[in-house]
Protein backbone atom coordinates (compact mmCIF):
# COMPACT_ATOMS: atom_id res chain seq x y z
CA UNK A 1 0.00 0.00 0.00
CA UNK A 2 2.83 2.37 0.93
CA UNK A 3 4.24 2.22 -2.61
CA UNK A 4 1.26 4.27 -3.79
CA UNK A 5 1.70 6.99 -1.17
CA UNK A 6 4.02 9.19 -3.30
CA UNK A 7 1.30 9.34 -5.95
CA UNK A 8 -1.39 10.14 -3.39
CA UNK A 9 0.87 12.89 -2.07
CA UNK A 10 1.43 14.18 -5.62
CA UNK A 11 -2.34 14.40 -6.16
CA UNK A 12 -2.72 16.32 -2.89
CA UNK A 13 0.05 18.74 -3.87
CA UNK A 14 -1.55 19.07 -7.30
CA UNK A 15 -4.90 19.99 -5.71
CA UNK A 16 -3.23 22.71 -3.64
CA UNK A 17 -1.35 23.97 -6.70
CA UNK A 18 -4.48 23.99 -8.86
CA UNK A 19 -6.36 25.98 -6.24
CA UNK A 20 -3.46 28.40 -5.70
CA UNK A 21 -2.88 28.94 -9.42
CA UNK A 22 -6.55 29.65 -10.02
CA UNK A 23 -7.19 31.97 -7.07
CA UNK A 24 -3.82 33.73 -6.89
CA UNK A 25 -0.64 32.04 -8.14
CA UNK A 26 2.46 30.21 -6.97
CA UNK A 27 1.29 26.62 -7.39
CA UNK A 28 4.35 25.77 -9.47
CA UNK A 29 6.49 26.57 -6.42
CA UNK A 30 4.87 23.54 -4.81
CA UNK A 31 4.76 21.06 -7.68
CA UNK A 32 8.20 21.57 -9.24
CA UNK A 33 10.19 20.77 -6.07
CA UNK A 34 8.04 17.66 -5.50
CA UNK A 35 8.62 16.41 -9.06
CA UNK A 36 12.36 17.03 -8.74
CA UNK A 37 12.35 15.24 -5.36
CA UNK A 38 10.73 12.27 -7.11
CA UNK A 39 13.81 12.02 -9.33
CA UNK A 40 13.01 14.12 -12.40
CA UNK A 41 15.69 16.43 -13.83
CA UNK A 42 14.58 20.08 -13.86
CA UNK A 43 13.68 20.27 -17.60
CA UNK A 44 11.69 17.01 -17.37
CA UNK A 45 9.94 18.26 -14.22
CA UNK A 46 9.13 21.50 -16.04
CA UNK A 47 7.57 19.68 -18.99
CA UNK A 48 5.64 17.27 -16.76
CA UNK A 49 4.30 20.15 -14.68
CA UNK A 50 3.12 22.01 -17.79
CA UNK A 51 0.79 19.19 -18.79
CA UNK A 52 -0.95 19.48 -15.42
CA UNK A 53 -1.10 23.28 -15.77
CA UNK A 54 -2.63 22.96 -19.24
CA UNK A 55 -5.45 20.71 -18.01
CA UNK A 56 -5.82 22.77 -14.83
CA UNK A 57 -6.29 26.05 -16.69
CA UNK A 58 -8.70 24.51 -19.19
CA UNK A 59 -10.79 23.39 -16.23
CA UNK A 60 -10.55 26.79 -14.56
CA UNK A 61 -11.63 28.57 -17.75
CA UNK A 62 -14.70 26.34 -17.95
CA UNK A 63 -15.37 26.97 -14.27
CA UNK A 64 -15.30 30.76 -14.62
CA UNK A 65 -17.39 30.60 -17.79
CA UNK A 66 -20.03 28.47 -16.05
CA UNK A 67 -20.34 31.29 -13.51
CA UNK A 68 -20.73 33.90 -16.24
CA UNK A 69 -17.22 35.38 -15.93
CA UNK A 70 -15.41 35.86 -19.25
CA UNK A 71 -13.30 38.62 -20.83
CA UNK A 72 -13.37 37.27 -24.39
CA UNK A 73 -12.07 38.45 -26.90
CA UNK A 74 -9.56 40.48 -24.86
CA UNK A 75 -8.21 37.36 -23.14
CA UNK A 76 -7.67 35.71 -26.54
CA UNK A 77 -5.69 38.67 -27.90
CA UNK A 78 -3.29 38.83 -24.95
CA UNK A 79 -3.19 35.03 -24.79
CA UNK A 80 -1.92 34.80 -28.36
CA UNK A 81 0.70 37.45 -27.61
CA UNK A 82 1.84 35.43 -24.59
CA UNK A 83 1.87 32.27 -26.72
CA UNK A 84 4.57 33.65 -29.01
CA UNK A 85 6.67 34.57 -25.98
CA UNK A 86 6.15 31.21 -24.30
CA UNK A 87 7.66 29.28 -27.21
CA UNK A 88 10.86 31.30 -26.80
CA UNK A 89 10.82 30.79 -23.04
CA UNK A 90 10.18 27.05 -23.30
CA UNK A 91 13.18 26.53 -25.56
CA UNK A 92 15.31 28.41 -23.04
CA UNK A 93 13.91 26.21 -20.26
CA UNK A 94 15.13 23.01 -21.92
CA UNK A 95 18.62 23.65 -20.54
CA UNK A 96 17.66 25.72 -17.51
CA UNK A 97 18.85 24.17 -14.25
CA UNK A 98 19.52 27.17 -12.01
CA UNK A 99 17.80 28.28 -8.79
CA UNK A 100 19.15 31.85 -8.67
CA UNK A 101 15.77 33.29 -9.60
CA UNK A 102 14.23 32.36 -6.22
CA UNK A 103 15.13 35.50 -4.27
CA UNK A 104 14.36 37.78 -7.18
CA UNK A 105 10.99 36.11 -7.51
CA UNK A 106 10.36 36.63 -3.77
CA UNK A 107 11.04 40.37 -4.16
CA UNK A 108 8.74 40.58 -7.20
CA UNK A 109 5.97 38.79 -5.34
CA UNK A 110 6.21 41.17 -2.37
CA UNK A 111 6.10 44.16 -4.75
CA UNK A 112 3.01 42.73 -6.42
CA UNK A 113 1.39 42.19 -3.03
CA UNK A 114 2.10 45.75 -1.85
CA UNK A 115 0.74 47.27 -5.05
CA UNK A 116 -2.32 45.00 -5.01
CA UNK A 117 -3.15 45.90 -1.41
CA UNK A 118 -2.54 49.59 -2.13
CA UNK A 119 -4.87 49.38 -5.10
CA UNK A 120 -7.55 47.88 -2.83
CA UNK A 121 -8.13 51.35 -1.40
CA UNK A 122 -9.58 52.43 -4.73
CA UNK A 123 -13.20 51.72 -5.47
CA UNK A 124 -13.23 49.32 -8.38
CA UNK A 125 -16.97 49.68 -8.66
CA UNK A 126 -16.44 53.07 -10.35
CA UNK A 127 -13.66 51.92 -12.67
CA UNK A 128 -14.37 51.26 -16.34
CA UNK A 129 -12.46 48.38 -17.89
CA UNK A 130 -10.02 49.41 -20.60
CA UNK A 131 -9.77 46.49 -23.01
CA UNK A 132 -9.29 48.27 -26.34
CA UNK A 133 -7.14 50.96 -27.92
CA UNK A 134 -3.98 52.06 -26.12
CA UNK A 135 -4.58 49.81 -23.10
CA UNK A 136 -4.90 46.76 -25.35
CA UNK A 137 -1.71 47.67 -27.24
CA UNK A 138 0.21 48.05 -23.97
CA UNK A 139 -1.16 44.72 -22.73
CA UNK A 140 -0.14 42.93 -25.93
CA UNK A 141 3.46 44.07 -25.48
CA UNK A 142 3.55 43.25 -21.77
CA UNK A 143 2.00 39.82 -22.21
CA UNK A 144 4.56 38.85 -24.86
CA UNK A 145 7.23 39.17 -22.16
CA UNK A 146 4.93 37.54 -19.63
CA UNK A 147 4.77 34.62 -22.05
CA UNK A 148 8.57 34.37 -22.23
CA UNK A 149 8.73 34.13 -18.44
CA UNK A 150 5.82 31.69 -18.42
CA UNK A 151 7.53 29.43 -20.92
CA UNK A 152 10.83 29.62 -19.04
CA UNK A 153 9.77 29.21 -15.41
CA UNK A 154 6.05 29.97 -14.90
CA UNK A 155 6.46 30.12 -11.11
CA UNK A 156 4.60 33.08 -9.62
CA UNK A 157 3.34 34.34 -12.95
CA UNK A 158 -0.21 34.54 -11.65
CA UNK A 159 0.86 37.23 -9.17
CA UNK A 160 2.30 39.31 -12.01
CA UNK A 161 -0.89 39.09 -14.04
CA UNK A 162 -2.98 40.04 -11.01
CA UNK A 163 -0.92 43.22 -10.89
CA UNK A 164 -0.94 43.99 -14.63
CA UNK A 165 -4.63 43.48 -15.36
CA UNK A 166 -6.09 45.67 -12.57
CA UNK A 167 -3.57 48.46 -13.20
CA UNK A 168 -3.42 48.51 -17.00
CA UNK A 169 -6.92 47.29 -17.84
CA UNK A 170 -8.82 48.27 -14.67
CA UNK A 171 -10.18 44.78 -14.11
CA UNK A 172 -11.57 43.45 -10.84
CA UNK A 173 -9.59 40.62 -9.29
CA UNK A 174 -12.30 38.10 -10.16
CA UNK A 175 -12.24 39.07 -13.84
CA UNK A 176 -8.45 39.30 -13.74
CA UNK A 177 -8.37 35.71 -12.49
CA UNK A 178 -10.66 34.59 -15.32
CA UNK A 179 -8.38 36.33 -17.83
CA UNK A 180 -5.26 34.96 -16.18
CA UNK A 181 -6.27 31.31 -16.43
CA UNK A 182 -7.29 31.72 -20.08
CA UNK A 183 -3.95 33.35 -20.97
CA UNK A 184 -2.00 30.63 -19.14
CA UNK A 185 -4.01 27.96 -20.95
CA UNK A 186 -3.18 29.49 -24.35
CA UNK A 187 0.53 30.00 -23.81
CA UNK A 188 0.99 26.69 -21.98
CA UNK A 189 -0.26 24.92 -25.10
CA UNK A 190 2.81 26.19 -26.94
CA UNK A 191 5.15 25.35 -24.06
CA UNK A 192 3.79 21.79 -23.78
CA UNK A 193 4.40 21.21 -27.50
CA UNK A 194 8.02 22.38 -27.16
CA UNK A 195 8.63 20.08 -24.18
CA UNK A 196 6.84 17.18 -25.89
CA UNK A 197 8.86 17.48 -29.10
CA UNK A 198 12.03 17.38 -27.03
CA UNK A 199 10.96 14.35 -24.93
CA UNK A 200 10.82 16.35 -21.69
CA UNK A 201 7.53 15.02 -20.29
CA UNK A 202 6.90 12.08 -17.96
CA UNK A 203 3.34 11.32 -19.03
CA UNK A 204 2.63 8.94 -16.15
CA UNK A 205 3.47 11.47 -13.45
CA UNK A 206 1.80 14.20 -15.51
CA UNK A 207 -1.46 12.22 -15.45
CA UNK A 208 -1.27 11.70 -11.68
CA UNK A 209 -0.43 15.35 -11.00
CA UNK A 210 -3.21 16.49 -13.34
CA UNK A 211 -5.84 14.73 -11.22
CA UNK A 212 -4.96 17.03 -8.35
CA UNK A 213 -4.46 20.19 -10.43
CA UNK A 214 -7.76 19.82 -12.25
CA UNK A 215 -9.68 19.19 -9.02
CA UNK A 216 -8.09 22.20 -7.34
CA UNK A 217 -8.80 24.44 -10.33
CA UNK A 218 -12.44 23.38 -10.49
CA UNK A 219 -12.90 24.21 -6.82
CA UNK A 220 -10.82 27.41 -6.97
CA UNK A 221 -12.66 28.94 -9.94
CA UNK A 222 -16.00 28.61 -8.15
CA UNK A 223 -14.64 29.71 -4.79
CA UNK A 224 -13.14 32.93 -6.18
CA UNK A 225 -16.34 33.94 -7.99
CA UNK A 226 -18.45 33.19 -4.93
CA UNK A 227 -16.19 34.98 -2.43
CA UNK A 228 -15.26 37.98 -4.59
CA UNK A 229 -12.34 40.44 -4.54
CA UNK A 230 -11.99 40.82 -0.76
CA UNK A 231 -11.43 37.11 -0.24
CA UNK A 232 -8.96 36.99 -3.14
CA UNK A 233 -6.96 39.91 -1.69
CA UNK A 234 -6.80 38.19 1.69
CA UNK A 235 -5.71 34.95 0.01
CA UNK A 236 -3.04 36.89 -1.91
CA UNK A 237 -1.62 38.34 1.30
CA UNK A 238 -1.36 34.94 2.99
CA UNK A 239 -0.05 33.10 -0.08
CA UNK A 240 2.51 35.66 -1.21
CA UNK A 241 3.86 36.16 2.30
CA UNK A 242 4.29 32.43 2.91
CA UNK A 243 5.84 31.68 -0.49
CA UNK A 244 8.16 34.71 -0.33
CA UNK A 245 9.52 33.61 3.05
CA UNK A 246 10.05 30.12 1.67
CA UNK A 247 11.86 31.43 -1.43
CA UNK A 248 14.09 33.85 0.49
CA UNK A 249 15.10 31.71 3.45
CA UNK A 250 14.57 28.08 2.37
CA UNK A 251 15.55 27.84 -1.32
Amino acid sequence: MHEYMPYVFLIAVGFAAGFLNTVAGGGTLLTLPVLIFMGLPAPLAQGTNRVAILLQTFTAVRGFKSKGVSTYPFCLYVGISALFGSVIGAYLALDFEGKAFNRLLAVIMIMVLVLTVFNSNKSQANLIEQLTGKSLSISLIIFFFVGIYGGLINAGIGFLMLLILPYVNKMSLVRSNATKVFVVFVYTTGAVLVFAFNDKIDYGLAAVLSIGNVSGAWFGSRWSVKKGDKAIKFFLIVTVTALSIKLWFFN
